[in-house]
């Protein structure tokens, strides 16, 4: 039976790009074709991702990079997850009436962790200068690029929020106090000057590309740039999602000699694959888990349309999750290597039935019994969900919900590029924070802080509680595999919470099905919430299961006879999937891309 796909599986023999925006895309595949490696492809795309994107991520986010060079037995995790400020404590919270981290503003911005990941994985593993991976963001910063609809629409969403509170970020996005439209062309001139006055200060430290790259970084985390950060922080009262002002805790001290860490990825075998995902300062483990899980029954015997297949995938990413919030953080004591056990996957599949689960169930390792917060709900919101074998959690009390004509909760979203290039090096990450609702613009360097902060807990004890100096456990989590050990895909997809389960779904269905890469992508998928949120205000919704309505009726109403609260949504709305892969064969190197036609956005280019 032919396949037929909304687009083309792009193959071809020198490059291959995919990002969640076609401009970025091209920006990469223009510098596979100067000379440039995956690496370099890849941190080109990133900078151009903020320009272009800047609803779904910016200079002062976050980013994730999984990188594997063609001889490598297993890819380097390089962390793009800045640490909390050293003034960020439990108490100074509680000193200020907060039970969560607020979803917005200046108090929960980590320090900014894209810019340095992005250049020092160019200086370790690159070859480009610093110039021709900046000129593609700095062109489209100065000479401005058709502003997406969906920019459009968050900016249109937060536009009394400028106009009133956040007069910055108004004299950036807004033209004549209203939105742009959507299509025209936007510029963001100042930041354009922060990456020129970068550029010549590092160009005049040396003549040599790797101390260019040193003195960059050196004038984002000592110099200007922390600077300005901090003037900001300690100088600006933002009102944020808590209905108040608040001041910043970032200094020049908290980013003061920070580098991301290169570590050693997580893995487990699949199908005769290795899958590498970064460690549990991620969500990444989750997706690991699930392959554990999973490998004890045949999903090769159910289509990925069936009830069958529905169900056994959502019921272990129930299990999954809820060790991921019980049990995941930038904390040593982590039973990572239990978690991602056999056995202990053989002990979480026997508490898989064929009913829908409505309960949070996380393992217990050890003897350790997982912990939950206390209360993971703002003020006035209600109880959704008993734990099972996490203690019965104490919810916060009732109270009438703060309200103004300012305030709007909105949800970010996020990035993702993969580039694999003629040689065999890969590379897979997912940028994401500092858009442009999160925080108010820094006006000396035209972009906005992120929030990552609030995925921490305001409750001692737990994996992901806060300290300072501490990685929040981000939603962000690119993947890779590994074929008769060496890089054969990169892939990923934004959607917070859901990033992992959309993942897992095109793994799944590639390995285990045989699909293309397109047609993987664009199969239908689902996702459940029943997890606690990483993101304020931490809501919960058990026993959830939503599904493009592309699945055939007969599996939506077998999977509600199985006790799933299911939500039918639009038949091109879950996710936005990309993928690189690379296989050798007997006549040379094959590369494969696909990428995501829900949203019309994302795009891949092969040649």
């Amino acid at each position: 039976m032919k396949e037929f796909t909304a687009r083309p599986e792009l193959i071809g023999t020198f490059g291959a790009v995919a990002s969640t925006h076609w401009i970025a895309s091209a920006v990469g595949m223009r510098m596979l074709e100067a000379g440039g490696n995956a690496i370099d492809a890849a941190a080109s795309v990133g900078f151009t991702l903020q320009i272009v994107e800047p609803h779904l991520n910016g200079p002062g986010g976050d980013a994730p990079i999984l990188l594997a060079r063609a001889g490598d037995t297993e890819p380097t995790v390089i962390c793009g997850q800045g640490p909390s400020p050293a003034a960020a404590t439990i108490e100074h919270f509680q000193s200020l009436g907060l039970r969560l981290i607020p979803g917005t503003g200046l108090l929960a911005p980590c320090v900014p962790g894209a810019f340095g990941a992005w250049l020092t994985m160019l200086q370790h593993y690159g070859t480009a200068s610093l110039r021709q991976i900046l000129e593609p963001a700095i062109f489209y910063a100065r000479s401005g690029h058709p502003i997406l609809g969906r920019a459009v629409e968050t900016i249109d969403s937060v536009r009394a929020l400028f106009t009133e509170e956040w007069q910055t970020s108004a004299e950036i996005f807004l033209r004549n106090g209203a939105a742009p439209i959507a299509g025209s062309i936007f510029r963001n001139p100042v930041l354009a000057s922060l990456y020129e006055r970068l550029l010549q200060h590092a160009e005049a430290a040396s003549s040599r590309r790797e101390t260019q790259i040193e003195a960059a970084l050196a004038y984002w985390y000592e110099g200007a740039v922390a600077e300005a950060i901090e003037r900001f922080c300690r100088n600006t009262e933002a009102l944020d999602v808590s209905g108040r002002r608040h001041r910043g805790l970032l200094t020049a001290d908290d980013l003061a000699g920070w580098r991301p860490a290169l570590e050693r990825p997580l893995s487990v075998e699949h199908q005769g694959f290795m899958v590498f995902k970064c460690g549990a300062w991620s969500q990444g483990p989750a997706l690991l888990q699930a392959l554990q899980i999973l490998k004890g029954f045949d999903l090769s015997a159910h289509a990925p349309e069936s009830p069958e297949f529905v169900h056994l995938v959502a019921e272990t990413i129930k299990l999954v999750m809820a060790d991921r919030d019980g049990w995941y953080g930038d904390d040593p004591d982590v039973p990572i290597t239990r978690l991602l056990s056999a056995d202990y996957a053989e002990q979480r599949r026997s508490l898989i039935s064929d009913g829908a689960s409505h309960e949070l169930r996380p393992g217990t390792v050890d003897g350790r019994t997982a912990s939950f917060p206390e209360a993971w709900m703002e003020d006035g919101a209600k109880p959704q969900a008993r734990i099972a074998g996490g203690g019965e959690p104490t919810m916060a009390r009732q109270t009438p919900a703060l309200s103004s004509s300012t305030i709007s909760l909105q949800a970010g979203d996020t990035c993702h590029v993969d580039v694999v290039d003629r040689w065999g090096n890969m590379v897979s990450a997912t940028p994401s924070g500092g858009w442009l609702q999160s925080n108010p613009v820094v006006p000396e360097l035209g972009f906005a802080l992120g929030t990552r902060m609030q995925m921490f807990w305001l409750q001692p004890g737990l994996p992901n509680s806060l300290k300072p100096r501490k990685r929040p456990r981000t939603t962000l989590t690119p993947s890779m595999a590994f074929k008769d050990g060496k890089p054969y895909l990169a892939f990923g997809t934004p959607g917070g919470d859901q990033q992992e389960q959309w993942s897992l779904l095109l793994w799944l269905v590639h390995a285990i099905h045989g699909r293309p890469l397109q047609s993987a992508i664009e199969t239908a998928a689902f996702h459940t919430d029943h997890l606690i949120s990483s993101f304020w205000p931490r809501e919960l919704a058990p026993g959830t299961l939503t599904l493009e309505d592309r699945f055939p009726k007969t599996t939506i109403q077998e999977l509600q006879r199985r006790g799933h609260i299911v939500t039918v949504g639009d038949g091109w709305s879950e996710g936005r999937l990309s993928a690189c892969s690379f296989e050798s064969t007997s006549d040379g190197a094959i590369l494969k891309a696909g990428a995501n036609p829900r949203g019309m956005q994302g795009y891949a280019i092969a040649r």
